[in-house]
C-alpha cells in the first residue's frame, strides 16, 4: 500500500464530520441554540484527528520526505499552499473554541459567530481534501522508492499509535498543573 492510502481513508472520516458540521450549523441558524458537546467534540474531532493525527503525518512524514527531494516547482509549490491551509484549519478551530466559550457563557451574539466559524470549516476541508486527493498526493509518489514508501508507511503506523498516548498524558498533564 502506499502510504498515502491511510491518509486519504483519514480524508473520508474527516469529510463524513464536514457533512455533521454543515448540518449542526444550519439546524443552529434554523433554531439559534448551539450543541455545546456536538461543538466540543468537533473542536476535538478536527484538532486530534483532522490536524495532529492527519496533517501531523503529513508535514512531520511526507513532507519532511519530500523537502530531501529534488521536487518541481509546482509540486513545492502546493506543498507550501497545504501548509498554510493546514494553519488556516488550526486557526478557524481556536477562533471556533474560542467563540463556543463565549457563547456558553452568555453572550449570545457569538452564536452566529459559531456558525460563521462552522461554514468556514465546512467549505475550507472539501476543497482542501480535493487538493491533497486530486492534484499532489498521487503525483508525488513518483518521487520515492517503494522502499521509502514502505518506511513512510511504517513511521505512518508509529505515529497513530503513539498519538492516543501523547493525547491522554497532555489532559493529565494539564490537570496536574491547574
Amino acid at each position: 500500500m502506499l502510504p498515502i492510502g491511510p491518509m486519504m481513508i483519514e480524508h473520508r472520516l474527516i469529510e463524513r464530520m464536514i457533512k455533521i458540521m454543515d448540518a449542526e450549523a444550519k439546524r443552529i441558524k434554523k433554531e439559534g441554540v448551539l450543541n455545546l458537546t456536538l461543538i466540543d467534540k468537533t473542536v476535538d474531532f478536527i484538532k486530534t484527528y483532522a490536524d495532529r493525527c492527519h496533517h501531523g503525518k503529513e508535514e512531520g512524514i511526507l513532507f519532511r520526505e519530500l523537502e530531501k527531494k529534488n521536487i518541481s516547482k509546482e509540486h513545492k509549490k502546493t506543498m507550501d499552499e497545504l501548509v498554510e491551509d493546514h494553519k488556516l484549519g488550526r486557526e478557524l478551530t481556536g477562533s471556533l473554541a474560542k467563540a463556543r466559550e463565549k457563547a456558553a457563557g452568555g453572550n449570545h451574539s457569538q452564536v452566529a459567530a459559531v456558525v460563521d466559524i462552522m461554514e468556514k470549516l465546512v467549505n475550507f476541508y472539501p476543497k482542501h481534501i480535493e487538493k491533497e486527493d486530486k492534484h499532489f498526493f498521487m503525483p508525488v509518489m513518483g518521487y520515492f522508492t517503494d522502499s521509502e514508501k514502505d518506511a513512510m508507511l511504517k513511521e505512518g503506523y508509529e505515529f497513530d499509535q503513539n498519538l492516543i498516548h501523547e493525547k491522554y498524558r497532555d489532559v493529565v498533564e494539564e490537570f496536574e498543573n491547574q
